[in-house]
C-alpha cells in the first residue's frame, strides 16, 4: 500500500514537473498553481508567482527565465496583492477570461467582453518575446503587451487613440520591493508627438517633438557590434504610437520606468543589468522649470535660468533669489506692422505646446511665421524628406526651454526690432571693453615677468658656475658604467658607443633629425650601421635638470627586459655629452594617437585593449618578475611608446625608484612626477608604493577607454579629472556612454565597460583598497574573472593649469619634475 502511494506522489510531481518545465500555455484543464510556472516556447521569459524579500504580498508576473536574478516585465495584480497565507491560482474561465482566484475570490481579470462559443478551444500562450496572448480559437482577444506595467520589451508600445481616447502607458512601481502603482507615469501625447512622464497626474518631464505628420524610426543607442536599439514613431488618422525594438534578440534589454521617475534602457551584460540610457539626468530635463520665455542652461557656470534676448523676469526679486517660475515678459510689445525680427537659437529643447503646420519648404516655413503675427516662434523639425521639412509653429507663452541639448534644434523667436541692435551693440561694448582690460594686464604682467628674468638669471649664472666642478665628478661614475671604448663593444652591463658614432648616427644632431624635446633635452632619430634606426637622447648642457635622472635610468633600463618595456640599446659618456640610446618607436607616444582627433581612429577597440593589456603587462614585470622590484612613479599616456605593430612600451625611468623584495613603502620628501597622475598618498605626503603606479595605471586606463585627457576641458568644468568624470556618469549608470566614440563601432562594449571598472578600481582613494597588478592582469585576460564594484575615487590630487594640452612628439620624454 505504502509503495502505491509513493508511486503516486512520484506520478504526481513527474506530471507537474514537466508542466512546469515544457509547456507554454494554458487551457480549461490546465491552470498554474503557486509552485508552477509557465515557460515560453524558446525559453526565454517565464509566468508564475512571486514574492519579492520582505514582502507579505504575491503577484503574478512575467520575467527573464534564463536570468538568475528575478527581473519581472509585467505584474498582473499590481492594485491587488494576494496574503502570502492564501495560495493563489491562474487559469482560463469559463466565460474565456484570464483571472487569477484567491480561494473563491477573483483577484485579477483579463476583463475580456468578447463571446466565446466554444470555451474548450480557448487557450493562453506566452510568447517568446514576453507577450502572454489569450486566444478564442483562432482569435486573438487580449495580450499582455497592452497592459504593459513599468516595463517595455521589445516589440511593446505606447499609443494613444484620439478617437477612442484609450492609452497605453506605464506606471511605475512604488519602490523597488513593492510594484503597485507608484508616482510616475509615462505615456505618448497624441496632439504633441511626444512622450511625457506625469508624477501625480502632473508634468514632471517631456521630450523632444519626435514626429510630426509621418512616421519614422531612430536608432538612439549602440551597445554592442552591430546591435541597435530603435524607437519607432507611427502616427496614424486616429493613433499616435511609439514601438521599442532591437535589432538582435541575442541581447536582453528592457526599457523601464523606475520608481524614482527616471526612463532606463538597460541591458543584461554577463551577471548584472547595465544602465545605457537614462532621462531626466539633470534639472534642466525638468518640465518648465524656469517659467515662460526663459532658458535652463544645463552649463552650470552660468545662472540657470536666463530670459530669452528681448525679456526681463517677471518678478526680479524672485527671480534674483533663485526663484524662476514666474519667467519672463517682454521688454517692448511687437509691432507687426512695422516687421518685427526673429532671433535664431541653436541646439534648443524646442518649447512645449508646437502646432505642426504639416511639411513646407525651409522658405515656406519662415514665411508662414512672418506673415501671422500671432505666431510667436517657428522651428523646423528633425524630420524631412523630398516634400520638405515638418514645419512647427507656436502660438501661446514659449515654456520648456533648454539649451545644450544633445538632440536639439534650431529655434527662432519673434521680438521687436531694436531687440536685434541693443543686442549687437552689447556684444561690441563688452568685446571692447574686455579689449581693453586685456592690454592693461598684459603690459603689467611683461613689466614684472622681464624683471624675474633679470634677477633669476643672475641667480642662475652663479648657481651653474657652482655645479660645474660637480659634474665634473660625476662623469666618473659614469664612465664606470658606459666607458667610451669603441663603436658599440659590450659592458658588463649595456653597450657603449663612442661620441663619433654617435655623431655619424644623427647627422651631427641634426635639426632635421631631432624628434621633439623634453625636460631632460633634444631627442634624435638616428641610423646605425646595417640602416638600424634608433633614438638618441641627449642630456642638454643648458639643463637645470636630468642629471640625477639620467643615471638613474641608465642604472635600472641596462637591467630590464621584457617586451613591454622600451628596450635601451647603450649609451654614451664622452666629453661633457650624457646620451642614452634606445631602440626606434615609429609611432612615437601613446598621447599623440589618444588626444589628436585625426589620429584617434587609428585607435580602434582591439587596439586599445592590446595597448591596456601591454602596459599591464610591463608594470606586472616591474613590480614582481623583474630582477629588481621597481616603481615607476611617472606612468602616463607620453611615457607609453608605439612601435610599428602598435606594441606598447613603457618608457621613462628616470623618476623611478628599486624596492626590495620585501619592501611595501617608501617615503620621500621631493615628491616628482605629473600632477593629475599622482595618487593622492604620494602627492599629498611622499608615499609611494606599487599602488602609487596601480593608480597611475587606472588613470591612463579610463584616458585610452574613454578618449578624454586626464585633467581640463576634455571632461566637464565641474570634473576636472577623468576619473571624477567617469565616476560621475558610472553611477548614473552611463558606462556605456563613457566609451570614446572614436571605437564606439568597434569595440566590444562589455569589454570596455569591464575596463572602465577596473580603472576606477584603480584609482580609488584608499590605497589598500587598490587592487595589484597581478589581479588587474587577471580581472583583464580571464573573462570569467570576477570584478568588484569600485569605491568612490580621489578626486583632489589635480593641478589643471601645470597640464599640457599638447601631445608630445618626443620618442623618449622626460617628465617635468614639478615642486609639490
Amino acid at each position: 500500500m505504502a509503495c502505491k502511494w509513493l508511486w503516486i506522489c512520484c506520478l504526481v510531481f513527474i506530471v507537474s514537473f514537466s508542466f512546469s518545465a515544457s509547456e507554454h500555455s494554458i487551457t480549461l484543464t490546465k491552470p498554474i498553481s503557486f509552485n508552477q510556472t509557465l515557460i515560453s516556447e524558446g525559453g526565454k521569459f517565464a509566468l508564475g508567482f512571486f514574492t519579492l524579500n520582505n514582502s507579505t504580498s504575491t503577484y503574478l508576473g512575467i520575467w527573464y527565465n534564463t536570468i538568475p536574478n528575478l527581473t519581472t516585465i509585467w505584474v498582473a495584480n499590481r492594485e491587488s496583492p494576494i496574503p502570502n497565507n492564501s495560495p493563489p491560482v491562474f487559469r482560463l474561465s469559463a466565460d474565456g477570461n484570464l483571472v487569477v482566484l484567491s480561494g473563491k475570490n477573483i483577484i485579477w481579470t483579463s476583463n475580456v467582453s468578447a463571446i466565446i462559443s466554444n470555451i474548450h478551444s480557448a487557450d493562453a500562450v506566452l510568447l517568446d518575446n514576453g507577450n502572454l496572448v489569450l486566444r478564442h480559437g483562432e482569435k486573438e482577444v487580449w495580450h499582455s503587451f497592452d497592459h504593459p506595467s513599468d516595463t517595455v520589451v521589445s516589440g511593446m508600445k505606447l499609443s494613444s487613440n484620439r478617437k477612442t481616447g484609450q492609452r497605453i502607458i506605464l506606471t511605475s512601481w512604488v519602490n523597488d520591493q513593492d510594484p503597485r502603482p507608484g508616482a510616475f507615469s509615462l505615456g505618448i501625447d497624441p496632439d504633441r508627438y511626444q512622450l511625457y512622464i506625469l508624477k501625480e497626474g502632473k508634468l514632471y518631464w517631456r521630450s523632444n517633438v519626435y514626429a510630426a505628420s509621418y512616421s519614422y524610426a531612430t536608432g538612439f543607442v549602440k551597445f554592442d557590434q552591430g546591435v541597435s536599439a530603435y524607437l519607432s514613431f507611427v502616427i496614424e488618422d486616429d493613433e499616435v504610437y511609439g514601438v521599442y525594438s532591437i535589432s538582435s534578440d541575442s541581447v536582453n534589454t528592457r526599457f523601464t520606468l523606475v520608481p524614482n521617475g527616471h526612463i532606463q534602457l538597460i541591458v543584461w551584460v554577463k551577471t548584472t543589468w547595465l544602465v545605457l540610457y537614462q532621462t531626466p539626468l539633470v534639472t534642466c530635463d525638468l518640465y518648465n522649470r524656469c517659467g515662460p520665455f526663459a532658458a535652463c542652461h544645463k552649463d552650470e557656470s552660468i545662472s540657470q535660468c536666463q530670459c530669452l534676448i528681448g525679456f526681463d523676469p517677471k518678478s526680479p526679486d524672485e527671480w534674483s533669489s533663485g526663484n524662476w517660475t514666474g519667467g519672463c515678459v517682454r521688454k517692448k510689445p511687437l509691432r507687426c506692422d512695422t516687421g518685427d525680427k526673429f532671433l535664431k537659437y541653436e541646439g534648443m529643447k524646442l518649447p512645449d505646446y508646437a502646432v505642426n503646420k504639416g511639411k513646407k519648404s525651409v522658405v515656406n516655413c519662415e514665411n508662414e511665421c512672418v506673415r501671422n503675427c500671432s505666431c510667436l516662434a517657428y522651428a523646423y523639425e528633425n524630420v524631412k524628406d523630398e516634400v520638405g521639412v515638418a514645419c512647427l509653429n507656436w502660438f501661446t507663452e514659449l515654456v520648456d526651454i533648454a539649451t545644450n541639448s544633445s538632440t536639439g534644434h534650431d529655434l527662432f523667436v519673434r521680438v521687436h526690432n531694436s531687440e536685434i541692435v541693443n543686442d549687437t551693440q552689447e556684444h561690441t561694448s563688452i568685446h571692447i571693453r574686455k579689449h581693453l582690460v586685456a592690454v592693461v594686464v598684459a603690459a603689467a604682467i611683461v613689466s614684472v615677468l622681464l624683471l624675474l628674468i633679470s634677477v633669476f638669471g643672475y641667480l642662475w649664472r652663479r648657481k651653474r658656475l657652482l655645479r660645474k666642478e660637480r659634474i665634473k665628478n660625476e662623469l666618473i661614475g659614469f664612465d664606470s658604467m658606459c666607458t667610451a671604448s669603441g663603436d658599440g663593444r659590450n659592458n658588463a652591463e649595456l653597450v657603449s658607443f663612442s661620441l663619433k658614432s654617435v655623431l655619424a648616427a644623427t647627422s651631427s644632431f641634426s635639426v632635421k633629425n631631432m624628434l621633439g624635446e623634453g625636460g631632460f633635452g633634444p631627442v634624435y632619430k638616428g641610423s646605425l650601421p646595417g640602416e638600424r634606426q634608433v633614438a638618441v637622447k641627449r642630456l642638454s648642457t643648458r639643463s637645470s635638470q636630468g642629471r640625477e635622472e639620467f643615471l638613474n635610468e641608465l642604472k635600472l633600463i641596462a637591467k630590464l627586459q621584457h617586451t613591454n618595456l622600451v628596450r635601451l640599446l647603450g649609451c654614451c659618456v664622452e666629453e661633457d655629452e650624457k646620451i642614452l640610446m634606445y631602440e626606434y618607436m615609429p609611432n612615437r607616444s601613446l598621447d599623440r594617437f589618444l588626444f589628436d582627433p585625426s589620429e584617434s581612429v587609428h585607435l580602434d577597440g582591439s587596439t586599445r585593449f592590446k595597448i591596456i593589456e601591454g602596459i599591464a603587462q610591463g608594470l606586472l614585470y616591474l613590480h614582481k618578475y623583474s630582477r629588481l622590484r621597481v616603481i615607476h612613479r611617472d606612468l602616463k599616456a607620453s611615457n607609453v611608446l608605439l612601435d610599428e605593430t602598435m606594441t606598447p612600451k613603457i618608457s621613462d625611468f628616470g623618476l623611478a625608484r628599486i624596492f626590495g623584495m620585501n619592501q611595501i613603502e617608501d617615503k620621500t620628501n621631493r615628491v616628482v612626477g605629473t600632477y593629475g597622475y599622482m595618487a593622492p598618498e604620494y602627492a599629498l605626503h611622499g608615499r609611494y608604493s606599487e599602488k602609487s603606479d596601480v593608480f597611475s595605471f587606472g588613470v591612463l586606463l579610463l584616458e585610452i577607454v574613454t578618449g578624454k585627457r586626464n585633467s581640463g576641458s576634455d571632461c566637464t568644468e565641474d570634473a576636472v579629472t577623468v576619473s571624477e568624470w567617469a565616476w560621475e556618469n558610472w553611477m548614473e549608470g552611463r558606462g556605456v556612454e563613457l566609451i570614446d566614440p572614436a571605437m564606439r563601432d568597434t569595440c566590444n562594449p562589455q569589454q570596455a565597460v569591464k575596463c572602465i571598472n577596473i580603472g576606477l578600481l584603480c584609482v580609488q582613494e584608499i590605497m589598500d583598497e587598490r587592487p595589484t597588478m597581478s589581479e588587474v592582469v587577471v580581472m583583464l585576460s580571464n573573462e570569467t574573472a570576477t570584478v568588484p564594484l569600485p569605491k568612490k575615487p580621489a578626486f583632489t590630487i589635480h593641478k589643471r593649469s601645470q597640464i599640457s594640452r599638447n601631445y608630445s612628439n618626443n620618442v623618449v620624454t622626460m617628465t617635468n619634475v614639478e615642486p609639490r
